[in-house]
């Protein structure tokens, strides 16, 4: 069984159900899903740096440009319920997220909003952030999907203000910290050198 997980494709997973004669299979498309509870903690990183005072967030270029479709944990919830009881969702793909995605720079914007944050986002060349700014992300290409069909078909709308669903998130990301912080990925030290260039 390990196997199949290692070769899980969901292109494959979609295929496979809406060619199913007996079976009436609705698919489900998901953005990156945010709030509480989320186990990767999204927001962890950025949240950190506003509630140590950092006057600044810097991001690469291409990171900072990137956008991305963004889902509140409920409210991507409320779309699959949606879909489930709504008999017009028989056979059809939709996808879920919010009607607009931000870039990364108008997402950790938002958050400092949200969260009270009065620091600036300063961007600069992947090559000359320190080892703890230069993620692994491929922005080459942004990740945006067109939510028009669930809107239009089911009448789907975020119940929960991207405003409020970030206040909730914010809440519980303070309360609930990873249990295992990398302290290298808070190296204030390197990214005041950078900040001390721009």
């Amino acid at each position: 069984m390990d196997h199949w997980k290692d070769d899980y494709e969901k292109i494959l997973v979609e295929r496979a159900v809406m060619s199913e004669a007996d079976l009436s299979g609705t698919i489900l498309r998901l953005p990156m899903v945010y709030g509480p509870g989320d186990p990767q903690h999204r927001l962890f990183g950025y949240i950190k740096r506003m509630e140590d005072r950092r006057p600044a967030i810097i991001l690469d270029e291409g990171t900072a440009a990137w956008r991305s479709s963004r889902g509140y944990v409920e409210n991507v919830a409320a779309a699959i319920a949606l879909a489930v009881v709504d008999e017009r969702a028989q056979g059809r793909i939709y996808n879920v997220g919010e009607d607009h995605a931000l870039s990364e720079a108008e997402w950790v914007r938002a958050i400092g909003s949200v969260g009270g944050w009065p620091g600036d986002i300063v961007t600069a060349p992947r090559a000359e952030l320190p080892s703890s700014l230069a993620g692994d992300l491929n922005t080459d290409q942004s990740w945006v999907v067109d939510t028009t069909r669930i809107r239009q078909e089911l009448g789907y709308a975020e119940a929960v203000s991207r405003d409020e669903a970030l206040r909730r998130t914010i809440l519980w990301e303070r309360a609930h910290p990873p249990g295992q912080v990398d302290s290298r990925q808070f190296d204030y030290a390197a990214e005041n050198t950078v900040l001390a260039g721009r």
